[in-house]
């Protein structure tokens, strides 16, 4: 590696200006097209490195593998990133800005200079003197999450393609769209995939190991009201907007949301309401790390939309619930070499593993649930989905050289 000029961070700057924001509104797959044009610039840049079997399928699901050059059969891994990002903040006409050799000061962002990143705010900055900090200009986010991790994979093939040198077995490189709005792995094949085992580059600070995420199910909630005319609407009309108003005012306000809770603390959180006086619906996220609890955060959230509409006689709800995505800890804890793997390729290089529990989901949480064990590792991405989003092009290198020898280690691992 000391001879190795990394392209992370110019790879990175060149992704992060293409808008792929996702649409949670959209029935298409991918929601935006828009991905698509980042996946065509991943290919060609793969077929560029030598990567012959790049490519695109339908869905918008980048592929491309580097072959094995050991002499015995070894594991397949799969390193994987999402193109997409977040539809919170705006993604269009994305303008990286590199702050060199950074020294604990205040950012200030050119294009809004209310926009601040304030040291005070943001404590990892502290551990990021003399890094190249990367932000956006005040008017978008950057796209870290995940781009770093897009531009951390690409650049680790670079390196394997140009050092042949390098022990590896087959590794698979996947870019998939839509991981912001929970549709990630949709309509990825598994066999096309061709994996034993991977890992997602999606997870924050130099040395974070993600082993464990939320378990996580959505419930709708449809309120239905009586419509009358309002101007003879006296003890005839029950508006299905007033019933969601109450029912959402009724949860409690000093505990299970997430501006009140932490750690291990699960939640219940509505994501929108809509509708009008015959209907109104309130969607939600249910998060737990432990899965045995999500039927009592379901079942707890059903009693108040059942005294909500106790008290507006003729009212009447129906509430769904669908699976999202379960906690890959289920998964990992038995294969746990994977994650251990992991730690020690970061011990190697001098780097102190960070094993976390995120209170989140990626695509590896859906993955090691169809087969993939798949814990997350670091790209450097921070205060994400926000204007204030940065990333140190330092932790970028640190993971691609963690993914270097994170192969190697596996290499010399022959296949059960």
């Amino acid at each position: 590696m000391n001879n190795y000029k990394h392209t992370v961070e110019e790879k990175f700057i060149r992704y992060a200006r293409i808008d792929t924001e996702a649409d949670p509104e959209s029935n298409t797959f991918p929601s935006s097209m828009k991905q698509k044009d980042l996946g065509r610039l991943l290919v060609q840049e793969l077929l560029d490195m030598g990567i012959s079997d790049a490519e695109m399928d339908e869905w918008g699901y980048v592929f491309g593998t580097i072959p094995s050059n050991c002499n015995k059969d070894v594991p397949t891994i799969c390193y994987c990133a999402h193109m997409d990002t977040a539809p919170d903040c705006s993604g269009k006409d994305v303008k990286p800005i590199v702050h060199r050799n950074y020294q604990g000061q205040d950012i200030i962002l050119p294009d809004d200079s209310t926009q601040i990143i304030k040291a005070s705010d943001h404590p990892y900055l502290k551990e990021k003197i003399g890094d190249d900090i990367i932000t956006a200009s005040g008017l978008t986010l950057l796209g870290a999450d995940d781009k770093a991790g897009v531009a951390i994979i690409m650049d680790f093939a670079n390196y394997m393609m140009n050092n042949p040198d390098a022990k590896h077995g087959n590794i698979r490189l996947l870019f998939t769209p839509d991981e912001e709005i929970g549709r990630g792995v949709d309509h990825l094949d598994m066999k096309k995939l061709n994996a034993d085992y991977g890992y997602t580059l999606d997870s924050g600070m130099l040395g974070m190991l993600d082993e464990e995420t939320f378990s996580a199910d959505g419930a709708s909630i449809v309120f239905r009201g009586v419509s009358a005319h309002p101007g003879y609407a006296k003890n005839k009309l029950v508006h299905a907007i007033k019933v969601a108003a109450s029912m959402v005012d009724s949860l409690p306000k000093n505990e299970w949301s997430p501006e009140t809770t932490h750690e291990m603390e699960g939640f219940v959180h509505p994501t929108g309401i809509s509708g009008g006086l015959e209907e109104a619906k309130v969607d939600f996220i249910i998060r737990d790390h432990d899965t045995n609890k999500l039927p009592h955060h379901i079942e707890r959230l059903e009693k108040h939309a059942k005294d909500a509409v106790s008290n507006f006689p003729g009212a009447s709800y129906e509430m769904t619930v669908s699976e999202q995505y379960r906690n890959m800890k289920d998964i990992l804890k038995e294969v746990p070499f994977v994650v251990d793997y992991a730690s020690k390729a970061m011990k190697n290089i001098g780097i102190e593993p960070r094993k976390a529990s995120v209170r989140g989901g990626t695509d590896g949480s859906r993955l090691s649930f169809m087969g993939l064990p798949c814990p997350n590792l670091f790209t450097g991405e921070m205060a994400f989905h926000s204007k204030h989003e940065y990333c140190s092009v330092q932790d970028m290198q640190q993971s691609v050289n963690t993914l270097i020898e994170l192969s190697s280690i596996w290499s010399q691992h022959e296949n059960q």
